[in-house]
Protein backbone atom coordinates (compact mmCIF):
# COMPACT_ATOMS: atom_id res chain seq x y z
CA UNK A 1 0.00 0.00 0.00
CA UNK A 2 1.07 3.06 -0.91
CA UNK A 3 0.43 6.82 1.37
CA UNK A 4 0.50 10.06 -0.14
CA UNK A 5 0.93 12.67 2.07
CA UNK A 6 -0.56 16.20 0.98
CA UNK A 7 1.01 19.61 1.77
CA UNK A 8 -1.65 22.08 3.75
CA UNK A 9 -3.71 24.03 1.18
CA UNK A 10 -4.26 27.53 2.02
CA UNK A 11 -6.68 30.81 1.55
CA UNK A 12 -5.03 32.67 -1.22
CA UNK A 13 -6.68 36.04 -3.21
CA UNK A 14 -7.56 35.88 -6.73
CA UNK A 15 -4.19 36.50 -8.54
CA UNK A 16 -2.28 34.94 -6.14
CA UNK A 17 0.03 31.55 -6.17
CA UNK A 18 0.49 28.62 -3.96
CA UNK A 19 2.33 25.37 -4.22
CA UNK A 20 1.16 22.08 -2.98
CA UNK A 21 3.00 19.22 -2.53
CA UNK A 22 2.91 15.22 -2.30
CA UNK A 23 4.81 12.89 -0.56
CA UNK A 24 4.26 9.50 -1.51
CA UNK A 25 5.44 6.74 1.38
CA UNK A 26 5.66 3.18 1.77
CA UNK A 27 6.50 1.47 -1.51
CA UNK A 28 7.22 4.98 -3.58
CA UNK A 29 9.61 2.85 -6.24
CA UNK A 30 6.18 0.89 -7.53
CA UNK A 31 4.57 4.46 -8.60
CA UNK A 32 5.37 5.34 -12.13
CA UNK A 33 2.34 8.23 -12.39
CA UNK A 34 1.53 10.78 -10.06
CA UNK A 35 -1.06 13.42 -10.49
CA UNK A 36 -3.46 16.01 -9.23
CA UNK A 37 -7.23 16.14 -9.12
CA UNK A 38 -9.37 18.68 -8.11
CA UNK A 39 -13.31 18.46 -6.56
CA UNK A 40 -15.35 21.50 -5.89
CA UNK A 41 -18.76 21.31 -3.95
CA UNK A 42 -21.47 19.62 -5.87
CA UNK A 43 -18.87 18.89 -8.75
CA UNK A 44 -16.86 15.62 -9.80
CA UNK A 45 -14.02 15.14 -9.45
CA UNK A 46 -11.68 16.65 -12.27
CA UNK A 47 -8.11 15.83 -13.72
CA UNK A 48 -5.73 18.97 -12.94
CA UNK A 49 -2.37 17.54 -13.84
CA UNK A 50 -0.25 14.21 -14.17
CA UNK A 51 4.02 13.64 -14.74
CA UNK A 52 5.13 10.25 -15.23
CA UNK A 53 8.05 9.49 -12.59
CA UNK A 54 10.52 7.89 -15.31
CA UNK A 55 11.07 10.68 -17.38
CA UNK A 56 8.77 13.65 -16.37
CA UNK A 57 6.48 13.79 -19.28
CA UNK A 58 3.37 15.56 -17.95
CA UNK A 59 -0.48 16.39 -18.95
CA UNK A 60 -1.99 19.48 -18.09
CA UNK A 61 -5.94 19.79 -18.23
CA UNK A 62 -6.59 23.05 -20.90
CA UNK A 63 -8.30 24.90 -17.83
CA UNK A 64 -4.68 25.04 -15.95
CA UNK A 65 -2.33 25.03 -18.53
CA UNK A 66 -0.10 27.70 -18.57
CA UNK A 67 -0.87 28.54 -14.93
CA UNK A 68 -0.52 25.43 -13.05
CA UNK A 69 2.45 23.38 -13.48
CA UNK A 70 3.59 19.79 -12.09
CA UNK A 71 6.80 18.70 -11.71
CA UNK A 72 8.47 16.23 -9.05
CA UNK A 73 11.47 15.16 -7.32
CA UNK A 74 12.34 11.39 -7.58
CA UNK A 75 15.00 11.30 -5.16
CA UNK A 76 12.62 12.61 -2.44
CA UNK A 77 9.18 10.89 -4.17
CA UNK A 78 7.55 14.15 -4.49
CA UNK A 79 5.15 15.74 -6.69
CA UNK A 80 4.34 19.31 -6.46
CA UNK A 81 1.82 21.73 -8.00
CA UNK A 82 2.90 25.00 -8.72
CA UNK A 83 -0.52 27.28 -9.37
CA UNK A 84 0.36 30.71 -10.48
CA UNK A 85 -2.59 33.35 -11.25
CA UNK A 86 -5.62 31.45 -9.20
CA UNK A 87 -8.61 32.31 -9.70
CA UNK A 88 -12.87 31.73 -7.68
CA UNK A 89 -12.74 29.11 -10.27
CA UNK A 90 -9.65 26.81 -8.86
CA UNK A 91 -11.35 26.92 -5.68
CA UNK A 92 -11.84 23.09 -4.43
CA UNK A 93 -10.15 20.00 -2.74
CA UNK A 94 -6.82 18.92 -4.49
CA UNK A 95 -6.31 15.60 -4.07
CA UNK A 96 -2.91 13.82 -5.09
CA UNK A 97 -2.76 10.34 -6.64
CA UNK A 98 -0.54 8.04 -7.89
CA UNK A 99 -0.63 4.88 -10.06
CA UNK A 100 1.21 1.74 -10.77
CA UNK A 101 1.24 2.17 -14.34
CA UNK A 102 2.62 4.09 -16.48
CA UNK A 103 0.90 5.69 -19.49
CA UNK A 104 1.02 7.52 -22.61
CA UNK A 105 0.54 11.01 -22.08
CA UNK A 106 -2.67 11.44 -23.43
CA UNK A 107 -3.87 8.85 -20.89
CA UNK A 108 -2.56 10.28 -17.21
CA UNK A 109 -5.98 12.03 -16.45
CA UNK A 110 -8.50 8.88 -16.27
CA UNK A 111 -8.74 8.84 -12.34
CA UNK A 112 -10.14 5.11 -12.65
CA UNK A 113 -6.69 4.27 -13.33
CA UNK A 114 -5.15 5.59 -10.16
CA UNK A 115 -4.96 3.06 -7.46
CA UNK A 116 -3.88 5.42 -4.50
CA UNK A 117 -5.06 8.90 -3.05
CA UNK A 118 -4.49 11.27 -0.84
CA UNK A 119 -6.68 12.69 2.11
CA UNK A 120 -6.73 16.09 -0.14
CA UNK A 121 -6.21 19.67 0.92
CA UNK A 122 -8.47 22.32 0.47
CA UNK A 123 -7.61 25.33 -1.33
CA UNK A 124 -9.88 28.59 -1.38
CA UNK A 125 -9.27 31.24 -3.66
CA UNK A 126 -11.22 34.39 -2.72
CA UNK A 127 -11.97 37.07 -5.26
Amino acid sequence: QVELVESTGGWVQSGGSLRLSCVASTRASSICTMSWFRQAPGQEREFVAAIRRSDGATNHARSVKGRFTISRDRDKNTAYLQMNNLGPEDTAIYYCAAASASWIVSAMGRKEGYEYWGQGTQVTVSS
